[in-house]
């Protein structure tokens, strides 16, 4: 079997290049390529075309989250699975919206890397069972909420703009200087947007908006 070609993106260098030594240990890996930005995340995947990009999410000129969405508009083929040290939700759904095919902790040990990484090659979700949990819990939820209507008639174009961004994993922050409004505006159009349609949380607004078509491109 062919290695899984790895491009590494992460914008502290004395940790990238310590995993890089890792996965090299590996017969059946190879790092192919490094970057340290979201920007340089895009220019080498269009360069080298690897089996996954390993990534993490806070870094300059674009983080992992829009770095993930544009590689997977651009090569749909390559698996992007976050490195991170975020265990917040709003990182990891708004990784899973964007296209990633796994997300995993630092602390995860190289044992556990390993095993994700291949599983990936196989098709699976390179997700920890803690966070796979959470995933299924907010799926969950969204079923036991009471029945949200079936269409977003209710809403107003610029809170349908907004839940659009929302289901693309946008951060608040993101969304506001997508539409030049305020973050805080933001956060008032998803206040409504969830009492409108029924909806807990912003995992939910996002699962309600794949299901129904809701995107902005």
């Amino acid at each position: 079997m062919d290695r899984l070609r790895i491009l590494l993106v992460d914008d502290h260098d004395l940790f990238r290049k310590g995993i890089a030594r890792l996965i090299d240990s590996q017969p059946d890996f190879r790092v192919v390529g490094e970057g340290r930005d979201g920007r340089e995340a895009l220019d080498r995947a269009r360069q080298l075309l690897p089996d996954v990009v390993l990534m993490d999410i806070e870094m300059p000129r674009w983080n992992g989250t829009e770095a993930t969405r544009r590689i997977k508009a651009e090569l749909p083929d390559v698996h992007v699975v976050m490195l991170t040290v975020s265990d917040d939700d709003e990182d990891l759904f708004a990784s899973i919206r964007a296209g990633a095919a796994g997300y995993l902790l630092k602390s995860v040990k190289p044992e556990e890397l390993f095993r994700r990484l291949r599983g990936v090659r196989a098709g699976e979700a390179a997700i920890s069972p803690l966070l796979a949990a959470k995933i299924l819990s907010e799926f969950s939820k969204l079923d036991q909420t009471p029945p949200a209507p079936r269409s977003v008639e209710g809403l107003s174009n610029r809170e349908t703009e907004v839940l659009g961004l929302v289901a693309r994993g946008l951060t608040n922050r993101e969304i506001g200087e997508q539409l030049h409004i305020a973050e805080n505006t933001v956060k008032n159009h998803l206040r409504n947007i969830l009492d409108k349609l029924h909806l807990s949380n912003r995992a939910q607004a996002a699962a309600f908006a794949v299901r129904h078509g809701v995107t902005q491109g």
